[in-house]
């Protein structure tokens, strides 16, 4: 007689840890989303305007698209569905980054839980995360920056999960389609992904990576990811070109090593590299932490690939929310014998946590502008970081550094363009273009301005869609040139307005310029490729 002997199926019991773990990342999640629609609200109040890539942003939201030339396709999404929810409300089109930014804070906490971690260290964690300086910066306007860590640290909880023994179907369709989107939100993510493969190979948690449901979620990622790819095959590799035309130019700061390094603990807050530090020492040397010592290796090799290609400084943060969960659970460890430890307590290193706060506090005014200009220039001079709150680019700044200065000067540009159109006669006016210097000036005429003729520029995406009809009879250019460079191409020449608002950037100290009948070359529609400017 024969039996049939059916598979097993293990079944987890449920783990109430994990509720428990949610419901405080999800406490640490909304004073985040809190802190920030506070502070949007208040910069609107006391004047600060829009960022300039936020112009720019929205403008790929109503060109919707697979790809642009300088970063990948989600943030236009999000400022399309940020603009048809909120329309021009500054608060409004920064929730989304705002929740990217609760969401890190949310991750940080199940990471740490996912590492063995309980409430001592999933707080602890979480603390360091909540006002890290360079966190607080990206989730405050609306940008692709503010996701990246939601994307990588979605694709670390499913593999740490994996290393523990879960699921692997479900997990490994989770990190693909993080993976994937992620790579459409921003191209750094394959540096991410790449130096995360590394990692594991290095270490026997590479099994992981060897099963059908791996190739399963590896497959996702790229059908994910595929319309982009096809996108810059189609554009003859647009973003390769903008990459390699920065790096000719000398656009980006290159800093050593060093220097490099040093802008990392200034980022994240110099008091939490108690913090992340010693998690990174745990994941190195930890025997509790040795299914884990792959994470430190990819950081290492992260931030050893960010070095060695000159790229910002900040280009590692969204990395760093698994070293601050790691770390912890490094001071839970070292601390076990402690009467709040051991009741699971979240606030169990009250001094610690109150400096991460309060110095967290005192240099929110360096990432958010929630000060005046005047009270920002004291402020910053007081505390010995005004010559540190510079640019991650070659650009001199003035008064500002250029994250608070590129807010200034737009609604100035628009109307003083808009009072030059309205003097035109109806004829010269049905046959008006308006050339901008740059993406910033043309995405602002575009979202501030109403009636204007079309706009356009040949900055990087805006170069892509193409001269819109613009001839050379009547031209509006914002221009850094003298009026003797246009008097040469021009029969008439007329300065009609000046770019000169004392807190903007020095480079868009620009003149207004009205030109009539200019020779043939000059006219977008005749000679479009000559505009073209990646960078």
């Amino acid at each position: 007689m024969s039996t049939a002997t059916a598979p097993s199926t293990v079944v987890r019991p449920v783990d109430t840890t994990f509720r428990e773990a949610l419901r405080l990342a999800l406490l640490f999640a909304s004073l985040k989303l809190v802190l920030h629609i506070a502070t949007n609200l208040w910069e609107a109040h006391i004047g600060y305007g829009y960022f300039r890539d936020e112009f720019y942003y929205l403008a790929c939201g109503r060109h919707l698209a697979w790809g642009y030339v300088d970063h990948g396709p989600i943030v236009g999404v999000q400022a399309r569905l940020s603009e048809m929810l909120f329309g021009h409300s500054l608060a409004g089109i920064r929730l989304l980054s705002a929740l990217a930014g609760a969401t890190r804070v949310l991750l940080t906490g199940l990471l740490a839980w996912s590492l063995g971690g309980r409430r001592p260290a999933q707080a602890l964690a979480m603390t360091g995360i909540l006002l890290g300086p360079q966190y607080l910066g990206i989730d405050s306007f609306l940008s692709m920056n503010s996701f990246e860590s939601a994307f990588w640290m979605s694709c670390l909880l499913a593999l740490i999960l994996l290393v523990r023994g879960y699921s692997q179907r479900w997990l490994w369709i989770f990190f693909g389609v993080s993976a994937g989107v992620g790579l459409l939100n921003k191209p750094s993510m394959t540096f991410f992904l790449i130096t995360l493969l590394f990692g594991l190979l290095l270490t026997p948690q590479r099994r992981i990576l060897f099963t059908r449901w791996a190739a399963a979620g590896v497959a996702l990622l790229i059908l994910i990811a595929m319309p982009n790819l096809l996108w810059q095959i189609a554009h003859h590799w647009p973003t390769l070109e903008f990459l390699h035309n920065g790096r000719v130019e000398n656009k980006n700061i290159a800093l050593a090593p060093l220097p490099f390094l040093a802008k990392q603990v200034l980022n994240l807050n110099p008091i939490a590299i108690f913090l992340w530090a010693a998690g990174l020492v745990w994941l190195l040397l930890s025997s509790g932490a040795k299914s884990f010592r792959w994470l430190a290796y990819t950081y290492l090799l992260f931030l050893a690939a960010m070095m060695a290609f000159h790229a910002k400084d900040y280009y590692v943060v969204p990395i760093y929310p698994i070293l601050f969960a790691a770390g912890g659970i490094a001071w839970e460890q070292r601390f076990a014998d402690r009467a709040a430890v051991r009741r699971n307590r979240a606030y169990a290193f009250p001094i610690y946590q109150t400096l991460l706060i309060v110095t967290g506090l005192v240099l929110l005014p360096m990432a958010i502008p929630v000060m005046q200009p005047t009270q920002w220039v004291a402020y910053a001079k007081a505390i010995h970081l005004y010559e540190q709150s510079g640019n991650t680019e070659n650009l001199s700044s003035g008064v500002l550094p250029q994250f608070y200065a590129d807010r200034f000067g737009w609604q100035e540009e628009v109307d003083q363009i808009t009072a030059a159109v309205r003097q035109l006669s109806p004829e010269d006016r049905a046959r008006a273009g308006i050339i901008a210097d740059n993406y910033g000036e043309a995405s602002a005429l575009e979202f501030l301005g109403h009636d204007l003729p079309p706009i356009v520029s040949g900055h990087n995406n805006y170069w892509l869609w193409g001269p819109r009809g613009v001839g050379a009879d009547v031209l509006i250019v914002i221009s850094g040139d003298a009026p003797q460079h246009f008097q040469r191409l021009c029969q008439k020449v007329e300065t009609v307005g000046d770019m000169n608002h004392p807190l903007s950037m020095p480079y868009e100290h620009k003149h207004i310029y009205l030109l009539h009948n200019c020779q043939q070359a000059q006219a977008p529609n005749h000679n479009w490729a000559r505009f073209k400017h990646y960078i």
